[in-house]
């Protein structure tokens, strides 16, 4: 479905007018669209790159609130009415997102929310898919802020109600049979989905890296002064982890995750650091 989508928007719409970024931590999926205009980057197949990438988006969001409040625009559509440069809508599509929780934790939750909440007005939308729907992964905050939610067949009624808040998803054919919730319907519609062959990838991709047109508008995510802002905030970290430490000898990498707001890889990082210089001896 997500090649569906893809192709879809690849389809109807030239790069001037949509720019997507992919996550593909599987680095099966999406990466046959390396290459293609409308990406502002590589398809991202390392899960601990994505924060900051989400903070790139972040900040490209905030920066087109400035630009609508100085055109007195309310949205996207009102701005590119006005506006002799128009703004491309952007959109972030990650295959799978249970590989970002697990390795990006809460900070990962924390920016998707953030621009499913601010996002949509600015033209940026999020396509997230995940084949293992818990809770951890599809947390409540994160799902009250997705509007639009698609569920295929499943494994039980929990799984269906994660997804949808209503069971119906375990009952499923498969083949793109799926259960479709949008935004102000009460309950979820069955429809279909499309099927897309690797062949047909494969020539809109070509068609797309053969064409010369016209440069379309930069958009960067990365980080300005990337390595002197990685280095202060781990600085800032290990400080308040050394804090934390000396008041709490029994502290965990859990208990680190939640209160400095880290990653579980991360936090893991922090605990060795904290060892090798002897917080813990006399635990």
């Amino acid at each position: 479905c997500i090649n569906s989508i893809v192709a879809s928007l690849m389809l109807t719409k030239t790069p001037d007018q949509l720019r997507m970024l992919m996550v593909d931590p599987k680095r099966v999926e999406l990466t046959p669209f390396n290459g293609i205009p409308h990406l502002i980057g590589p398809v991202i197949v390392d899960a601990e790159e994505v924060n900051q990438s989400l903070r790139g988006l972040i900040r490209e969001m905030l920066g087109r609130y400035k630009l609508m409040e100085e055109a007195g625009a309310r949205n996207i559509e009102g701005y590119n009415k006005r506006a002799k440069v128009k703004m491309p809508f952007l959109v972030l599509i990650v295959d799978e997102l249970a590989d970002l929780m697990m390795v990006g934790g809460f900070e990962v939750e924390q920016n998707l929310v953030r621009l499913a909440q601010l996002g949509r007005a600015t033209g940026i939308h999020l396509v997230l898919a995940t084949q293992r729907p818990s809770v951890n992964v599809v947390t409540g905050l994160l799902k009250a802020n997705i509007p639009a939610r698609a569920a295929f067949a499943v494994a039980s009624q929990v799984d269906s109600r994660v997804i949808l808040d209503a069971v119906g998803a375990e009952k499923l054919l498969g083949k793109g049979d799926m259960l479709l919730l949008h935004n102000g319907s009460p309950k979820p519609s069955r429809v279909q989905g499309t099927l897309v062959y690797d062949q047909e990838i494969d020539h809109i991709v070509e068609f797309w890296l053969g064409q010369d047109g016209p440069p379309v508008p930069v958009i960067s995510v990365a980080e300005p002064d990337a390595e002197e802002n990685e280095a202060s905030v781990d600085a800032r970290i290990m400080e308040e982890a050394r804090e934390l430490a000396a008041r709490n000898p029994q502290l965990t990498s859990s208990y680190l995750e939640r209160r400095l707001k880290i990653g579980r890889g991360k936090a893991e990082e922090v605990m060795e650091t904290l060892e090798d210089e002897g917080f813990f001896d006399l635990r």
